[in-house]
């Protein structure tokens, strides 16, 4: 662009430096293609954002189930505080699973 506009202007004695573009008028065609380009950029990066977030809470997760499997009773402790938060909803039905083990002493 440089070159044109010297080309143009040097005749002249005339040194452009600086140009500035005000209005640009695009064809219908171009704007909805630039506009799913950048959609599908947006879309892309979303994906990303949430893959990463999957994977950050998936090692939370883990982390969570080691500290539980360390100890049983933290197991019994974060089911009650899940009992806890279901009943602070009001609801009308609870419903507390129970250990096969449980269960066998009472077949017996």
């Amino acid at each position: 662009m440089q070159h044109t506009l010297d080309e143009a202007t040097d005749p002249w004695g005339v040194k452009v430096e600086r140009v500035e573009v005000k209005d640009v008028s695009l064809p219908v065609s171009m704007q909805r293609a630039m506009a799913a380009e950048a959609e599908a950029s947006r879309e892309a990066k979303a994906k990303v954002i949430a893959a990463e977030g999957e994977q950050k809470a998936a090692r939370a997760l883990k982390e969570a189930s080691d500290v539980m499997a360390e100890s049983p009773v933290a197991i019994q402790l974060r089911y009650m505080q899940t009992l806890t938060t279901i009943s602070a909803e009001k609801n009308s039905t609870i419903i507390f699973p129970l250990p096969v083990e449980l269960l066998k002493a009472f077949i017996k």
